[in-house]
């Protein structure tokens, strides 16, 4: 219904999804705007960089797609909605989800594509490495998908917290839109071991790149990806599951 929707107005449609492919773009426009003044960044090149940012964008654009509306909850908490939802013979989170479905959001997506197409120029390719990066934009798409339910689900108690979500969400994706090198190493262990958002881009780039951990930590973890992907299926499960047993309806 959303898309038939959204479809109705065909020019509205299209300017508005351009319009996201040109203010999207605008964040890659500023790191190579940057590269005409530096050679590397964090000793990582303009096409390096690229597939780091190509990387991440399209994990976070396809959950933001499928998935973004998830960050209403608070509202549907608050007006009783959700109370509609929960007798329909249809699970609660698909309803969550398809509720004001914003197919513009492809603008996002096709521009991180681009980049990425951009980056992939930086890989010396082989079967194994085109296997990891097929692997890589799945798990980028996993991983968000779990933070956006993940941090929605704290509105179950709190009613409105989507601007904590954002932190972690966009938050996490403007973080790995650059090399982890240049921040410490201390962060970057958290991105990893607590909220593995590291696992989006920077450790299978690193195996497409053919680099060594310059933080000394094992190689294995480049091709680790799915794992902590998986357990994030598991503990986003949890929380979803948590926040509904908790909701009480509105009282009014």
């Amino acid at each position: 219904m959303w898309v038939r929707a959204s479809l109705a107005y065909p020019a509205s449609f299209w300017t508005m999804t351009v319009g996201a492919f040109v203010v999207t773009a605008l964040d890659f426009v500023g790191v190579w705007i940057l590269f005409g003044t530096v050679d590397g960044l964090g000793g990582f090149g303009l096409r390096e960089v690229a597939l780091l940012y190509g990387a991440t964008g399209i994990g976070i654009g396809v959950a933001d797609l499928l998935i973004g509306s998830v960050e209403q909850i608070g509202q549907h908490v608050r007006t009783g909605a959700l109370d509609v939802m929960l007798v329909r013979p249809v699970p609660l989170i698909v309803q969550v989800c398809a509720d004001r479905f914003q197919l513009r959001r492809l603008g996002r997506i096709a521009q991180a594509v681009v980049v990425l197409g951009y980056g992939l120029g930086a890989v010396e390719w082989t079967a194994a490495r085109a296997v990891v990066a097929v692997v890589m934009v799945l798990t980028a798409g996993v991983i968000f998908f779990c933070l956006f339910v993940i941090f929605a689900c704290v509105q179950f108690w709190t009613t409105d917290a989507s601007e904590l979500a954002n932190a972690f969400t966009y938050g996490g994706n403007t973080l790995t839109q650059y090399p982890l090198t240049l921040f410490p190493g201390e962060l970057v262990k958290s991105l990893t071991f607590v909220l593995p958002v590291a696992f989006v881009n920077w450790y299978p780039c690193l195996y497409l790149l053919g680099r060594d951990d310059p933080f000394g930590l094992p190689d294995w973890l480049q091709l680790a990806g799915p794992v902590p992907a998986l357990l994030l299926c598991g503990v986003t499960a949890l929380a979803w599951r948590a926040g509904v047993r908790h909701y009480e309806s509105t009282g009014s």
